[in-house]
C-alpha cells in the first residue's frame, strides 16, 4: 500500500526525513517495501524569469537569455524555441544536479558564457521524453527565485508498505499515522468529520434491508444537488501518488476515504435505484451482472449482492455495476459504506477472477465500527470541495455490534516474557498510543479497540509493547538452558516395538493421509447407521475427496493394496500406524492410533493371525481371545474374528468381503486386513520380562478327549480348561481334531494334552484327579462336551 508522505503528515507531526521515518516504522513492525523520494536528485534548482532574449551571434539555432533568479540576473544559452521574454521557467544553476546524475556547470556555447540551464519536464524527471516539447513554462503568478521542488510539489515522497493480513487497520493512511505516532511518541490528530445537513431526511427517499448475515453493517447517506466534475488538484495529486487514477470528484471522494481510513465505499446514482430500496441479499445461481469495468459476469448463490427492488446494482465488497454508476449528469447520489464477512468476499473475488482495492481490504475483515467515521469523512469532503449538499439523517443497519475485547495481564509477566525491564508507565503509554484503554498498576486491565482484532491474548500485548519499545532496545543475553537426557515415552517405545515387530514379520510400512472422502464408507460396505459414518467434517477441504477426517484406516489400506495390485505386484504385506478421529459431542474428536495390516498373495487368514499373535507375544499381552465375528459387513462372512484383550474389544481381522475387494480393483484375489486399537493393546502390554528358576518338582501329564459341537471354537475350549484348572495347569496342547464316520453329524472329536505341576511340592494323584474332574465337569456344563 502506497502512503504519500505529505498525507501522512496531516495526522502526525514528524520533523523527520522520509527515509528515517520508513526505517523507524520498519523496526516497529510496519514492513516497508520501497521508499520513493520526490526530487531527491534535484539540487540548486530555482524558478527564474526571462527578462531579455537575443539571438546567439555565432549560431542561428541558439538564443542568449538573461534570466532573473531574484538575487541576480544570470545569462543562459539555450536551443529551446518555445520561450519568450516574461516567461517563468525552472532553472538549474551552476553546480546543480538533475535526475539521472546529471550535473550542471558554468561553460561556453560557441564562445558565449552560459551559467546554468533552463529545464523541461523530462529533465526534471516528471514526464516522459516523448511527451515533452521544449522548456517547461510555469504559471505567470509563480514567484521567482524559489526552490523549483516546492513549486512543482517535488518534496516528500511515497512509502510503500506490505500490509499483513492480520492488520487491516493499517490499510489506510490514518492507520499508518497511528503507528507513526506511537513509534515517535507524537500526537495523533483526529480525522476532520464535520459537515452540515439540510432539514430533509434520507428516510423519505430510501430504505435498507439486510437479508443475509454475511453483511454485518450497512450505512447509507444521500447527497443532492451533486455537481459532478474534476476534483481539486490537491486531491488528484494525493490519489495519483497513492496509485489511484482520478475519475471525478464523487468517485474520487470514495477512493480518498478508502485510502485514508481503509474503509471501502461506493456511490450509486439515485435515479437508477428501483423501488427506492436497497436490499443486501444472496445472488441467484447464474444471475448475470455487468460490473463497472464493462464485463458481464455470472454469479452464484454463494455471492452477496447489493440490489434494489428489481435488480442487483453491485457485487458486495468487490465492484459496483454499470446500471447505477455516477454519470456527468447525476444529480443525487447514495453513499454506501458497509461491512461484510471477509471469507465470503475473498471467495467471491476468487471465483470471479476480480480483485479490487475494495475486495483486498474487505477480505481482511475490517472493523465494522469504522464505517460510521468513514461516512462522516466522506460527507465532510463533499462539503469541502463543493460537490453537493448532504441530506439530513442516516440509515445505519447494524444487527450485532462488535464490542471491544478486554483482557488482563501482569507487567511483571510481560517483562519476564520479553526479557526486559520496561516501567509500567511506559507500558501504559505505549498501549494508549495505540488507542487501547489501560487501567491498573499491578495488573493491567486493557480494553482493545475493535479495529485491533489481532490482539486477543496476553502474548499479543507483549508483542505490541516490544515492537513500539524497540526490539533493538531489548538487551541481548546468552542462551541459558539445562541439558536433559532425551527419553522416549512409554507409548513411543511401544510404537517403536510395534513397527520393528511388523518389519521383522516381513511387512512394509505405509503412510496415508488422515483426511479422506465420505465415499469410502460405501466402498467398504458400512451400513447407513454405522457409527463410523459420523466423521469430523473439514471446514476448508482441498476437495470432496479430502473433506472428512477418517474414522477407520481400512479404506486407506485397501487403496494402497489395490494400487500395488493394479501395478502387477503379486504379493504384498503392508502395515500402518493410522490415526483415526472419532467425533465427540461439542468437544474435540477422540484421536486414536490404529495398527492396520493388509496382505494378499501367498497368504491366508492364519498368516494374518500369526503376525498379530507374534506382536501380542512381543508386547507381553496376555488373556487374548479371537472370537468369531459374522456381523462386520467389510469382511467375508465366517472368515472374520474379533480380537479380545482381557475381555475388551481390540479390533478385527479377517478376509475382506469379495464385494469390497472388487471395489478396490481386485479380481479373484483374496485380501486380508486387520485393524487393531493400539491404546487397548498398550494398556494390557507388559514389556518387562520376569524369569523364574527351572521347576524343582516333576510334572504330571493327562490327556483328555471329547466330543463337542462343531460350532465351538478351540479358543473357547481352551478358555474353559484354563479357568477350571488354573491352580495346577502349567500348559495345554491341542494334538487332535477328528471328524469322520465314527463321529455323529454336527460334532467333532477334540483331544488335548494337559501338563500339571506344583511349584512347592510333588503332585499327588488325588490332587491331579480333583482338578482334572473339575475340568471335565466345566466342559460338560458350559460347552456340552462328552468325554470319550
Amino acid at each position: 500500500m502506497k502512503v504519500p508522505y505529505k498525507w501522512l503528515l496531516d495526522y502526525v507531526d514528524l520533523d523527520k526525513d522520509i527515509r528515517e521515518v520508513a526505517d523507524a516504522l520498519t523496526l516497529s513492525g510496519s514492513k516497508v517495501e520501497e521508499v520513493e523520494e520526490f526530487g531527491r536528485e534535484i539540487s540548486r534548482g530555482v524558478t527564474g524569469k526571462i527578462i531579455k532574449r537575443e539571438k546567439h551571434p555565432d549560431a542561428d539555432k541558439l538564443q542568449v537569455c538573461q534570466v532573473d533568479v531574484k538575487d541576480e540576473v544570470i545569462q543562459i544559452v539555450t536551443g529551446a524555441t518555445n520561450i519568450k521574454e516574461g516567461d517563468i521557467v525552472p532553472v538549474a544553476l551552476h553546480g546543480s544536479t538533475l535526475p539521472g546524475g546529471i550535473k550542471i556547470k558554468r561553460g561556453k556555447l560557441r564562445g558565449v558564457e552560459s551559467n546554468g540551464m533552463m529545464c523541461s519536464e523530462f529533465e526534471l524527471g516528471i514526464a516522459n521524453e516523448d511527451s515533452v516539447h521544449g522548456i517547461m513554462i510555469l504559471p505567470e503568478d509563480t514567484p521567482i527565485g524559489v526552490d523549483v521542488k516546492d513549486v512543482l510539489g517535488l518534496t516528500g515522497g511515497v512509502i510503500d508498505f506490505e500490509i499483513t493480513s492480520n492488520r487491516p487497520d493499517c490499510f489506510g493512511v490514518y492507520g499508518i499515522a497511528r503507528e507513526a505516532a506511537a513509534t515517535f511518541k507524537a500526537a495523533l490528530k483526529p480525522v476532520e468529520t464535520s459537515f452540515k445537513e439540510d432539514e430533509d431526511t434520507i428516510r423519505n427517499y430510501l430504505s435498507v434491508e439486510i437479508q443475509d448475515p454475511l453483511c454485518r453493517r450497512y450505512i447509507a447517506k444521500m447527497i443532492k444537488n451533486v455537481k459532478v466534475g474534476p476534483s481539486p488538484e490537491w486531491m488528484k495529486q494525493r490519489l495519483e501518488e497513492a496509485g489511484v487514477r482520478s475519475i471525478n470528484n464523487i468517485v474520487d471522494i470514495t477512493n480518498y476515504v478508502m485510502l485514508e481510513l481503509g474503509q471501502p465505499m461506493h456511490a450509486f446514482d439515485y435515479r437508477y435505484i428501483d423501488g427506492k430500496k436497497i436490499i443486501v441479499r444472496r445472488a441467484e445461481d447464474n444471475e448475470r451482472f455487468i460490473t463497472l469495468d464493462g464485463v458481464e459476469r455470472s454469479l452464484d448463490s454463494s455471492m452477496l449482492v447489493i440490489a434494489d427492488g428489481a435488480k442487483a446494482v453491485g457485487i458486495a465488497g468487490v465492484m459496483g455495476g454499470q446500471n447505477s454508476e455516477v454519470k456527468d449528469d447525476t444529480n443525487t447520489i447514495v453513499f454506501e459504506i458497509a461491512n461484510f464477512n471477509g471469507s465470503n468476499i475473498r471467495i467471491t473475488s476468487k471465483k470471479l477472477g476480480l480483485r479490487t482495492e475494495a475486495s483486498t481490504r474487505f477480505e481482511k475483515d475490517i472493523d465494522p465500527n469504522l464505517a460510521e467515521i468513514a461516512m462522516k469523512r466522506a460527507c465532510h469532503l463533499v462539503e469541502l470541495i463543493g460537490a453537493g449538499e448532504v441530506v439530513g439523517g442516516v440509515i445505519d443497519v447494524y444487527p450485532k455490534r462488535l464490542e471491544p475485547h478486554r483482557l488482563e495481564v501482569s507487567p511483571e509477566w510481560i517483562n519476564s516474557f520479553l526479557g526486559t525491564d520496561v516501567e509500567v508507565s511506559r507500558m501504559k503509554e505505549i498501549l494508549e498510543s495505540l488507542e487501547m484503554k489501560v487501567e491498573g498498576e499491578e495488573i493491567l486491565k486493557i480494553e482493545v479497540p475493535t479495529f485491533r482484532q489481532d490482539v486477543r491474548i496476553k502474548e499479543d500485548i507483549a508483542e505490541e509493547i516490544a515492537r513500539i519499545y524497540g526490539y533493538n532496545n531489548i538487551p541481548s543475553v546468552k542462551i541459558k538452558g539445562e541439558a536433559v537426557e532425551a527419553i522416549k515415552t512409554t507409548e513411543q517405545k511401544l510404537i517403536e516395538t510395534v513397527k520393528n515387530t511388523m518389519v521383522s514379520s516381513g511387512l512394509y510400512e505405509g503412510i496415508t493421509y488422515s483426511f479422506t472422502s465420505p465415499k469410502v464408507f460405501d466402498s467398504i460396505r458400512l451400513k447407513e447407521d454405522d457409527p463410523l459414518r459420523k466423521a469430523v467434517v473439514i471446514s476448508n477441504p482441498l476437495g470432496e475427496d479430502f473433506s472428512i477426517m477418517r474414522t477407520t484406516g481400512i479404506p486407506s489400506m485397501m487403496e494402497v493394496l489395490g494400487r500395488n495390485y493394479a501395478r502387477g505386484i503379486k504379493e504384498a504385506g503392508i502395515f500402518e500406524i493410522a490415526r483415526v478421529y472419532l467425533p465427540q459431542d461439542d468437544i474435540l474428536p477422540d484421536e486414536r492410533d490404529r495398527l492396520v495390516i493388509g496382505m494378499y498373495g501367498n497368504v491366508d487368514f492364519y498368516s494374518l493371525k500369526g503376525v498379530i499373535e507374534n506382536l501380542l507375544s512381543v508386547l507381553g499381552v496376555d488373556r487374548v481371545d479371537f472370537e468369531s465375528e459374522g456381523e462386520n459387513p467389510t469382511f467375508h462372512p465366517g472368515r472374520c474374528a474379533r480380537l479380545m484383550v482381557r475381555r475388551k474389544p481390540a479390533g478385527f481381522l479377517g478376509e475382506v468381503h469379495p464385494d469390497v475387494s472388487e471395489n478396490y480393483g481386485f479380481e479373484d484375489e483374496r485380501v486380508y486386513v486387520a485393524e487393531i486399537d493400539l491404546k487397548t493393546i498398550f494398556e494390557a502390554s507388559r514389556l518387562e520380562r520376569k524369569y523364574r528358576a527351572l521347576p524343582k518338582f516333576p510334572s504330571v501329564t493327562r490327556d483328555i478327549a471329547m466330543l463337542i459341537s462343531d460350532d465351538v471354537t478351540v479358543g473357547e475350549i481352551e478358555n474353559v480348561i484354563m479357568r477350571a484348572g488354573r491352580e495346577l495347569i502349567e500348559s495345554i496342547k491341542l494334538f487332535d481334531v477328528y471328524k469322520g464316520k465314527q463321529i455323529p453329524e454336527g460334532l467333532k472329536s477334540v483331544a488335548y494334552s494337559i501338563v500339571y505341576r506344583k511349584e512347592n511340592g510333588t503332585l499327588k494323584d488325588e490332587e491331579v484327579n480333583r482338578v482334572h474332574e473339575k475340568i471335565v465337569k466345566a466342559l460338560s456344563e458350559k460347552l456340552k462336551a462328552q468325554l470319550r
